[in-house]
């Protein structure tokens, strides 16, 4: 087995265990993963109240590997480094901008790979949504691909910050209709248009959960 085929292997044991916990433990429910295409380079963007978001987002993707931007502070020794090293994820540092990991990251998605983004950068500490990182606007106006906005809700109120344990809290993952390039193209060029493209992301995440509230 070759080291790719090792960690493919890992993330998708790692992905059903996931699936089963949360669906026992947390009811867990996901609508619209078929507007994730099935091939090409894809983002999927979500919002982030807890650590619980990446293995639930992964968990309502059944037909795609996803590869996560990770803080480079998760990184311990241990059995977290191995288990993100083997899921594949992308480390980046939060407090500066770090341009090795965005260029792996578009790589990935040159590859036509599928790349899981939480575009507030860290987790909230109210349940509610953050503005979104500079960082994340240049990497959707570069990647020239789909951008899949989801919405994780449940997740705060089952694992909040500081918490040692996760409560048998519904949770639930809408993925919305993908934000074509075309769409982030006509946004223009430049710093304001990276601004404006993960300003553009955040509302449409916000505009699912709005649709999850009164649906």
């Amino acid at each position: 087995m070759t080291p790719d085929e090792k960690k493919l292997h890992v993330f998708r044991i790692f992905r059903l265990l996931c699936r089963v916990f949360v669906t026992v433990w947390n009811r867990f429910e996901t609508r619209g993963s078929e507007n994730i295409p099935a091939e090409g380079g894809v983002i999927v963007a979500a919002n982030h109240a807890s650590y619980l978001d990446p293995p639930v987002v992964g968990s309502g993707i059944m037909h795609r590997v996803v590869r996560f931007m990770a803080r480079d502070t998760l990184y311990k020794k241990g059995f977290v480094h191995w288990l993100l090293t083997n899921l594949a994820t992308v480390p980046i540092s939060r407090d500066r901008g770090d341009l090795a990991a965005l260029k792996k990251s578009l790589k990935v998605l040159k590859d036509g790979g599928c790349l899981g983004v939480f575009p507030e950068g860290t987790r909230t500490g109210d349940g509610g949504l953050q503005t979104a990182k500079g960082g994340i606007g240049f990497l959707i106006a570069k990647s020239a691909v789909p951008i899949v906005p989801a919405y994780v809700d449940g997740s705060f109120r089952a694992y909040p910050r500081g918490a040692k344990f996760i409560k048998p809290v519904k949770i639930r993952v809408y993925y919305g209709p993908p934000i074509q390039p075309s769409e982030i193209a006509a946004l223009g060029e430049g710093r304001d248009s990276y601004e404006k493209a993960a300003a553009l992301v955040m509302a449409r995440i916000a505009a699912i959960r709005d649709e999850m509230k009164h649906g």
